[in-house]
C-alpha cells in the first residue's frame, strides 16, 4: 500500500521529477490508480501512498483519503498523482474539480498541495501548471 522511501532522498523540484518517479509504474496500468507523494519542507519524498483504485476511466479522489497519511505524519506538503489508462494525460473536468476540493481541504489542514500530476503513456500533465497558464491567458 505504501512505500517509505525517504532514505533515498528523492527531491521533487518540478513535475518532470514526479513523472520520472512514477511513470514506469503507472503508464501501463489498466485502471486508474491514485497516489499521494508525501514531502517534507525541502520537498524530499518521505513516503508514497496508494489512496484509490478505480476503473478504466475514473478513480474516486476523496480529500479525507488523500490527506489521511499526510496528517498522521504531520507532513507539510503533498503531490497527488494518478494515471489515465487511455494513455492520454489531458485532465478531465472531474480532475480539475477534484484538485480544487483537495487543494481547499489540504489548505484547511495546513498542508500544501504542490501539484496534481496525471500520467499517461509516456506523457504527463500538471494540473496546477495548466491552471496557471489558463489564468495568465485570461488576463
Amino acid at each position: 500500500m505504501s512505500k517509505p522511501i525517504n532514505r533515498l532522498k528523492i527531491k521533487i523540484k518540478e513535475p518532470k521529477d514526479v513523472a520520472n518517479l512514477l511513470m514506469e509504474e503507472l503508464k501501463y496500468e489498466k485502471r486508474e490508480i491514485a497516489k499521494v507523494i508525501i514531502l517534507n519542507t525541502q520537498n524530499v519524498v518521505m513516503k508514497i501512498v496508494d489512496v484509490s483504485y478505480g476503473g478504466t476511466s475514473y478513480a474516486i479522489l476523496e480529500p479525507k483519503e488523500i490527506l489521511l497519511e499526510a496528517i498522521k505524519m504531520q507532513a507539510p506538503k503533498i503531490i497527488l498523482v494518478h494515471n489515465h489508462p487511455s494513455g492520454d494525460s489531458t485532465p478531465s473536468k472531474n480532475d480539475y474539480r477534484a484538485t480544487d476540493r483537495i487543494y481547499e481541504a489540504a489548505d484547511i489542514m495546513g498542508i500544501e498541495l504542490l501539484d496534481h500530476i496525471i500520467i499517461g503513456d509516456n506523457n504527463y500533465e500538471s494540473i496546477l501548471a495548466k491552471k496557471k497558464i489558463e489564468r495568465e491567458i485570461k488576463r
